[in-house]
């Protein structure tokens, strides 16, 4: 079921002429003496007035007659239609869903506690009202089953496992792409309900408690790990820049042994985590 457009009339000129009649019926049934006239004056307004609504910007009537659907009024104002119309206001303003905290298990099996923001609104009023029982519950209970698929499929955070290195995306690092696939399957679940998902990002993520402390262990690990990986390399180019530097120049020529001396001295003095006290030779070059 698709939504269709229902139109309606302007409903100011009627409704003047509605109240109009309600006071000549009821003027007419009392001074002229005739109730049979002033009541059918006084229903003509009374059924007047009962076909006129009142549509606020970003909102849209539903009609139905009789269990048929007649079509969505969408025209902002006083409107007129059919008395006889059920009807039955939408609002399609953006809303808000701060979905809860869930505990979930990511790809590798981790604890993870993750909840998502998303930003929708009703794009098809007649799949709303018909194709589900209650839009606003079905947006909840969606959005929470897709914020619990996409965590099983991504693991939170790379660990030293080669394959997962390879691995492009992860929750904590991929949060761009991890909001445009969650986006994306938002969209296909809610289509179906006729609702528009204007954004969706992940608003919390964090290890459960009861490894969270054993995580950021793990982390301080890696971090220290990736700066002496990076110090020693470093230093292995500084050795061999000096190395080459002296050969070049013609300044001292070492032996294999002093050269190891030399590296070795020099490794310490740049890797290690205290100033290195100084010696100086003043004697000859091999004492």
């Amino acid at each position: 079921m698709n939504e269709k457009e229902l139109r309606s009339m302007s409903g100011y000129l009627l409704f003047v002429a509605g109240l109009i009649l309600l006071a000549g019926g009821v003027v007419y049934g009392v001074n002229a003496g005739d109730p049979v006239i002033g009541g059918l004056l006084f229903l003509a307004g009374f059924v007047i007035l009962i076909g006129l609504t009142v549509i606020n910007p970003n909102e849209a009537v539903v009609a139905t007659f009789f269990g048929d659907y007649m079509g969505t009024m969408k025209q902002n104002g006083l409107r007129w239609v059919n008395p006889l119309f059920l009807r039955k206001k939408i609002s399609l303003r953006a809303r808000n869903l701060n979905g809860q905290k869930l505990k979930v298990n990511d790809k590798l099996g981790n604890p993870i506690e993750i909840a998502a923001v998303v930003v929708w609104r009703v794009g098809d009023t007649a799949k709303a009202s018909f194709e589900v029982d209650d839009y606003v519950k079905y947006v909840e209970i969606q959005s929470e089953a897709a914020v619990r698929h996409l965590a099983g499929v991504y693991a939170y955070d790379t660990m030293e496992d080669e394959d997962l290195q390879i691995q492009e995306v992860t929750l904590r690092d991929g949060s761009g792409k991890i909001n445009e696939m969650l986006e994306a399957e938002l969209t296909e679940r809610l289509s179906r309900a006729g609702i528009d998902v204007l954004e969706s990002r992940i608003s919390h993520l964090a290890y459960a408690p009861e490894i969270a402390g054993a995580m950021l262990q793990r982390q301080q690990a890696s971090a220290v790990v990736a700066a002496r990986r990076q110090i020693v390399n470093g230093a292995v180019g500084m050795v061999d820049m000096a190395l080459s530097m002296l050969s070049e120049k013609g300044i001292v020529e070492l032996d294999e042994e002093r050269k190891a001396a030399m590296v070795s001295n020099l490794l310490v003095v740049l890797c290690g985590e205290k100033a290195a006290t100084p010696i100086l030779n003043a004697g000859t070059l091999y004492p």
